[in-house]
């Protein structure tokens, strides 16, 4: 049924379409996945919900993969999950074999985006059927373990990333009360009565935000790849042989856990290869497995991290939760009474991932050059374009100007939070998880009277939250034990 759908031809339109405009937002350095997925919501608001989802998911992995082609080529990473490219592909660019690190990320890539999309199908019925078990109670203890995941988007500060979050948190209370149906926060604003927009919020702090970071900044050089460097030989095919199929296990493996990050699978697969290779010596010289193994990984990770959107409503990264904003958008809410109520949606998404991961292979390698051509584009222009692609993207949804000052202000908060090291990622998921959660806990406090028992006398909800409590204890722990190593968290 999935099939049926998404290979309607425009379905694939959307597919290709998103493919193409998220390897662009890959490129272009100092976008990215996030940035980039958050700024183009607005064009899939004139599309219905399937369409919509089906393009903006391509435009996700679509983006992981572009952020390859910047590390190789200039040495700066597209995405955050890329900079470990970096290591080996910028070398093997500067040796003039940067057409066999793409070739072998792409291949490596599509690989591992094909396995994990087809663990999903095996694992969301099964998922599912658990989580429909669920009520207020459960739901609150599965918001509650989104929430204690944001120490997942820490980077290298967890009381900065709290800041982010409570930031965030603090956002999602803004507008009508979910049991009373009375103003919070709303400061005498009618704009504000449905909440803020995620949509301002996400393209202000991203989108604004990172055109202001990066006018600062200096375009490298580019190093010229020909089109006669992409053919890979035999040796370097049974080179990346062992290093692809490592990179799918690790990718698959943290992609089921929410809250890891991109970062995690790909600096694990390189350690690994590392370590199991013959001469580990050349590492950083330029090896082709450090690569693959990686950019594996890498897109594994972002389609089997989809796996507790879909089947829990969990969003395990900041990118794939403003995915999660979209479907609310559409009146969809990710999680088990999806596949009941919209089965012909989500088996179509599903199914456009193995066709979006089969476009990028067909669509990376031979449109190289191009991509190369718009790394040449100096960011004086192409910063107000983007600017000004966020300011009628978000007028387009209401057609309100206030939306249009709101995004203007958060972009100007998401500079200086920038500049100070405060981590933007936790305060997107906070925003889109505090409300539900928020909305969970008093539901399920109307259901006992007001008594918090019921969160510890059902079991599935206490379970949930003593994973909730050990995640925490965890991360103490670590946080101890780097401080104690001399690296301060604080």
């Amino acid at each position: 049924m999935g099939f049926s759908v998404a290979l309607q031809p425009t379905y694939l339109l959307f597919a290709f379409l998103g493919c193409l405009i998220g390897t662009v937002v890959g490129v272009l350095p100092g976008v990215g996945p996030l940035t980039g997925t958050a700024i183009l919501i607005p064009i899939t608001f004139v599309l219905d919900a399937t369409g919509s989802i089906i393009m903006l998911a391509a435009i996700y992995y679509g983006a992981m993969y572009g952020g390859t082609i910047t590390s190789v080529l200039i040495n700066v990473p597209g995405e955050a999950a890329s900079a470990v490219t970096c290591i080996e592909g910028y070398p093997m660019a500067k040796q003039g074999r940067g057409g066999a690190a793409l070739a072998s990320a792409a291949i490596g890539s599509f690989v591992g985006g094909t396995i994990a999309v087809f663990a999903l199908v095996l694992v969301a019925l099964p998922l599912t059927s658990i989580a429909l078990k669920f009520g207020p109670p459960e739901f609150f203890g599965l918001m509650l373990i989104g929430l204690t995941l944001v120490t997942g988007l820490a980077g290298r500060s967890i009381s900065l990333a709290m800041i982010s979050a409570i930031f965030g948190l603090l956002l999602g209370l803004v507008g009508m009360d979910p049991v009373f149906g009375a103003p919070r926060f709303t400061f005498g604003f009618p704009d504000l009565l449905d909440g803020v927009g995620l949509v301002p919020v996400a393209m202000g702090l991203f989108g604004v935000g990172e055109v202001l970071l990066s006018l600062e900044r200096e375009s490298p050089p580019v190093i010229r790849t020909p089109m006669s460097s992409l053919v890979l030989t035999r040796e370097d095919l049974k080179t990346i042989t062992g290093p692809i199929l490592r990179g799918t296990a690790i990718g698959l493996g943290l992609g089921f856990i929410p809250g890891v990050g991109a970062l995690v699978p790909t600096f694990m697969s390189y350690v690994i290869e590392k370590k199991v290779s013959k001469t580990p010596e050349k590492f950083g010289t330029g090896m082709i497995e450090g690569v693959a193994g990686p950019e594996t990984a890498n897109n594994a990770y972002a389609n089997a991290a989809l796996i507790p959107l879909f089947t829990l409503g969990i969003p395990g990264s900041a990118v794939v939760a403003v995915l999660m904003g979209a479907f609310m958008m559409h009146g969809l809410f990710p999680g088990p009474f999806l596949f009941v109520e919209h089965p012909k949606l989500v088996w179509a998404v599903i199914a456009s991932l193995y066709i979006g991961n089969l476009i990028l292979l067909i669509l990376n390698l031979p449109l190289i050059p191009i991509w190369v051509s718009l790394l040449r584009v100096p960011y004086s222009v192409l910063g107000p374009l983007i600017l000004g692609f966020c300011i009628l993207g978000c007028y387009s949804i209401s057609s309100s100007l206030f939306d249009v000052g709101l995004m203007l202000i958060f972009g100007i908060v998401g500079y200086l939070m920038k500049k100070v090291d405060i981590p933007l990622s936790p305060a997107i998921l906070t925003l889109i998880l505090g409300p539900l959660m928020d909305k969970a806990l008093r539901q399920s406090l109307e259901l006992s009277g007001g008594e918090f028992s019921i969160f510890f006398t059902r079991p599935i909800s206490l379970g949930l939250l003593a994973v909730a409590v050990l995640i925490l204890i965890t991360t103490i722990l670590g946080s101890f034990s780097r401080i104690r190593g001399g690296d301060s968290v604080v």
